[in-house]
């Protein structure tokens, strides 16, 4: 990605340059080893290209950037009917400090870490050199 940005009342809160976006699910079953395994994991998976064109470099080594966005609708669960279920997404009292936990430690893994407004609606924008897009997700991997 080249760019990203995101926006609450149309006005930018958070944007980088090169890097990643990170839509933020936090399931209510979560805790603080879901968000620094996941922060890790972000932090070290090679999928930037190194001076040959191969997929080599983590976004640390690239000197990319995260723009984390809280999106509990990544749990929307539609295998019943039409309407979407999010009953297996936290509740904002219990997603709202892993997801300031997720962001602490992304600043201390990555460096260059911009977010959006935790339970606001946000408007993001990202220019996307790919497209790359990777699921991680705890639960698979514990």
């Amino acid at each position: 990605m080249t760019r990203a940005c995101v926006k609450v009342e149309n006005e930018v809160v958070g944007e980088i340059g090169g890097g990643l976006v990170v839509l933020l699910g936090i399931a209510r079953d979560d805790a603080e080893q879901d968000a620094k395994y996941l922060v890790e994991k972000i932090a070290a998976v090679r999928i930037f290209d190194d001076a040959e064109g191969r997929m080599n470099l983590s976004v640390v080594d690239a000197g990319g950037g995260l723009l984390i966005v809280s999106q509990f609708t990544l749990y929307g669960d539609v295998r019943r009917g039409r309407r979407p279920s999010w009953s297996d997404a936290a509740q904002p009292e219990v997603a709202e400090p892993l997801y300031n936990c997720f962001v602490e430690e992304a600043r201390r893994n990555v460096g260059r870490v911009a977010t959006g407004s935790f339970r606001r609606m946000m408007g993001v924008e990202l220019i996307n050199d790919g497209p790359v897009t990777i699921l991680l997700d705890s639960r698979k991997l514990f």
